[in-house]
């Protein structure tokens, strides 16, 4: 089935987990220099895929000043099923963190994707594919920066790589 790119408008309300994905795309790939991103787990936006392993890449490479940091409230399914953007923790640990909520932050249902304090998409709750896009919205983008740090405060782990072993 084709996806009709007319139902990717900016700045309006959309459904759909498939076009939650396209314009999660559009938004990672805006990213230059910097990409936030807080989630429940990663399980919605098909993050375990190889495109979006390629966007994460590409991202991390072409910019010397590049830092990705995530934000999850469980960890387990990035760890289980996200073995290629584990592999960009292990290659990228000096320009990618991954850090784990806490348990007052565990109550949150949406999440949201931030690039270069410009651009964003909001899921309005992670049981529905009823998102928000922008970009060129730095006032919406500075309020949802201003959630983000909040929810870095909220944070009780960092996701590490450990050498040990190898």
């Amino acid at each position: 089935m084709a996806n009709d790119d007319s139902a990717l408008v900016p700045d309006q309300i959309i459904t759909g987990e498939l076009l939650y994905n396209e314009a999660i795309n559009i938004i990672l790939t805006s990213a230059q220099h910097k990409l936030v991103i807080f989630d429940q787990n990663l399980s919605h936006g098909d993050f375990a895929s190889a495109q979006k392993f390629e966007i994460f890449q590409q991202f991390l490479s072409k910019n010397p000043n590049s830092h990705l940091t995530i934000i999850l409230q469980d960890t387990a399914y990035f760890q289980e099923e996200c073995p290629r953007l584990l592999n960009l923790l292990t290659t990228y640990q000096h320009k990618m963190t991954v850090y784990e909520t806490n348990q007052s932050a565990k109550h949150a249902k949406d999440c949201f994707i931030l690039t270069d304090d410009r651009h964003y998409i909001k899921r309005i709750h992670i049981d529905q594919a009823r998102f928000k896009y922008a970009l060129n919205d730095v006032d919406n983008t500075a309020l949802l920066n201003t959630r983000f740090k909040e929810l870095l405060e909220a944070t009780q782990h960092v996701v590490g790589i450990s050498n040990l072993g190898l």
